[in-house]
Order: C-alpha cells, then structure tokens, then sequence
C-alpha cells in the first residue's frame, strides 16, 4: 500500500454509559474498522445517522481518543500521537464540518478566521498576510472584500466556503469533508461540490468525503465504502459498487435513491423494503449486527459476526452470503 496516504487497522472508539441498575455498557461508535485511502483520491464513507461516520472523523482528526487500533497517516501513527500532534501533523489533515453556522466563530472576521492558521504553521510572511487570505478566497470563488465581513452578515453557502477556505490556508494533503452540504439550500450544494473538485484536482489534495447521499458520491468518488453500527461493510472502486452491489444492506440504501428517468431506474438494484431501525450501538446484536434488518439472513448470521472479504479484486464485503465465494 505504498499509494496509501492513510491506513486504519482495527480501529475502535468506545464511549462509556450508565445502564439501568448500576451497570456501565459502552457506546461502540466504531467498531474495527479497516480502511485505506490512497493519495489522490476521493474516498466516499457512506451511512446512516448513527453509522459511526463522524465519529471515525473526530477520532481521525484527534478531536475523541482511540479505544483500540492504528491509523497511519504517511507513516506516522496518529493515535500514539493523538495527545500531543505536532503542528505538521495539524497542518496536513484539516477538516471542514457540516454546519458552518456553528464550526465559525461569528464574533470573528473572516480575516481573522483565515488568518488564524497561516499565522500558527508560519504559511506567510506578517507582510503578506493579506494578499494571501485575498488569494484564498478567490480559490473559494469569493471577492477579498469578504475578508472584512463577519460570518453572521453572509450566507449560508458563503460561510461554508469561508470554512474550506480556512481548510486551504495551511497548505492541507488531507481534507476530511462531513457532510460539507447536507446544511446548505439545494441551489448552492451543486456549486459547493464542483467547486471542491476542482480544488481537489488544482491543489493535489485527498479527500475522506462523509455523507449519507450515495447518489452524490457516484459521481464524485473514486472508491465508496459503507458504513453500518460502526463497522465497514462493504468497499469497492465506485464503477463496481454501484453495478455490483454485494451486501444486503448496500442493496437496500441503493434502491432508495430517488431517480427521474426510467434508464436511472434501470440501473437501480430490485427494490428491497427497509424494515426495522437500527439498533442502539450500545445493544449491538450478537452475529452480523445487520441481520434484524435482513431479508436473506440465514441462521449463521445470528451467531457469528461475519468477516470483510474480497470476493472481486478491489471489491469487499462482510457478509455470510460470500462466505464460500
């Protein structure tokens, strides 16, 4: 994996809680996870609220502690590091959150906001501070009069570019984007996302790009990997994920998407009915944590929790339905 820019092994990230009668249980937001992503890419994780999606990204970026497991970011283990990163490893992975409206200090001007992390990793010299941040912004598709305004005077899509913007400032390989429009009106979600592919492609950067919406990630990522209480359970390049999709519950979220044509409808997996809710994370089922839910469950999924398999190069899934394959 020497295209790998990062690599995760095994990683967990529990939170203990109080249960009834005095007894303490642990929420198992993620759950051994897997997952390399190569330089240059864009890597699709995809799931339900309450997937463990986020979660994997704040224990990325060092804002939770690792239970357990590894993550490598060109060759340096982050998670023995997690208390004390040091400002190259701070400068190389940024994260841009969902909600600008709260992830944007308002008492702030957007030069100050920018400004903030080409003063801390040293980008520019105190004599160009200005002409850089103006610089910023127009990768951001915005004037450099916004960096006298207040992210209280302007937009919702305009705060949120403001906050890739504040991204782009220490010079990043790594962008980690949750969610980075599901807040933002339909009209502006379109130019948010060509925009940050266009950026990805100018400045050589990789993205771990977090979302519920698979549609949008066939056409944006390089590879899709789905996320379910917590664990991955299935993983392809996109062209194969979506003409072949293995596991029952990547079926299931696939035959959801909402399409206008009858070729979009073409293409679709049957229709396969959601039933049941996910469960809690902190009552996991015993066996593959999928099969309450599943309609081609067999007697071994109540038991054994199955394991990620490649059954196609460059195609993995977990679950017992490949076992022999």
């Amino acid at each position: 994996m020497n295209d790998s820019i990062l690599i995760i092994e095994n990683l967990k990230t529990y939170f203990p809680v109080n249960l009834p009668n005095g007894r303490q249980g642990f929420v198992k937001a993620v759950d051994g996870v897997n997952l390399s992503v190569k330089k240059g890419e864009v890597m699709g994780l995809v799931g339900e609220s309450g997937s463990g999606k986020s979660t994997l990204a704040y224990t990325l970026m060092g804002m939770y502690s690792p239970t357990e497991g590894r993550m490598v970011f060109l060759g340096q283990d982050i998670c023995a590091v997690s208390h004390k990163r040091s400002l190259t490893l701070k400068k190389d992975i940024q994260i841009v959150f969902q909600d600008p409206g709260s992830s944007l200090n308002r008492q702030q001007t957007i030069r100050q906001i920018i400004e903030l992390p080409l003063r801390v990793h040293k980008i520019v010299k105190k004599s160009e501070v200005d002409r850089k941040i103006a610089s910023i912004l127009q990768l951001v598709e915005l004037s450099p009069d916004y960096m006298y305004k207040s992210p209280a005077s302007i937009g919702g899509g305009e705060r949120q570019m403001v906050a890739i913007a504040r991204a782009l400032a220490a010079n990043p390989r790594f962008i980690v984007l949750d969610e980075p429009t599901s807040a933002l009106d339909v009209s502006i979600q379109a130019k948010i996302i060509n925009m940050l592919m266009q950026l990805q492609k100018k400045q050589e950067l990789t993205y771990l790009f977090i979302t519920h919406d698979l549609s949008l990630m066939r056409n944006i990522a390089t590879r899709v990997a789905i996320m379910y209480l917590g664990k991955i359970c299935e993983m392809a390049e996109t062209v194969s994920f979506f003409k072949n999709p293995l596991h029952p519950y990547t079926r299931m979220l696939l035959s959801a998407i909402p399409v206008v044509s009858e070729e979009e409808e073409a293409l679709k997996p049957k229709r396969v009915l959601s039933t049941g809710e996910i469960p809690s994370p902190v009552n996991i089922p015993p066996g593959c944590s999928f099969h309450l839910r599943c309609r081609e469950r067999s007697r071994e999924c109540s038991i054994t929790d199955p394991e990620m398999r490649e059954v196609v190069p460059g195609h993995f899934v977990r679950c017992h339905l490949y076992d022999k394959k």
